[in-house]
């Protein structure tokens, strides 16, 4: 892929499906993005959280091994940063505190997740 249009982008990936942690990883930087992690647990999405300074966007897996990644989503928020959720699920699921935040459905459809991010990082008026 010779997209470039993620470029730059500091992309939180968390997803505890290791082929699809990697490939969304490997898509990802294929459009230019620094990825940050993936992880695939909810206490390694905190110590990521916690010890990266910068974070444009972040994709979140709803379900980690059983334990949702709302709390973890919680704290990003408070940081002003943009979440794409990803799930099995429709967004019945979604505490209504994150109803404002984008879910796309797996599998994922590369396309429009990197035309998401793309919308979802972009400043006002772009």
């Amino acid at each position: 892929m010779n997209d470039q249009s993620l470029k730059g982008l500091r992309i939180l990936v968390v997803e505890d499906e290791y082929l699809l942690a990697m490939e969304l990883s490997d898509f990802l930087s294929d459009a230019g993005a620094l990825i940050i992690g993936p992880v695939g647990t909810l206490n390694d999405t905190f110590e990521l959280i916690g010890k990266t300074s910068l974070i444009d966007g972040a994709i979140l897996d709803i379900n980690l091994r059983g334990e949702t990644v709302f709390p973890a989503a919680d704290k990003l928020v408070e940081r002003n940063v943009p979440i794409l959720f990803t799930s099995g699920y429709d967004a019945a699921g979604l505490p209504s505190r994150f109803r404002h935040c984008d879910l796309l459905g797996k599998p994922n459809d590369m396309a429009k997740l990197c035309e998401t991010i793309r919308r979802m990082t972009a400043g006002p008026g772009q």
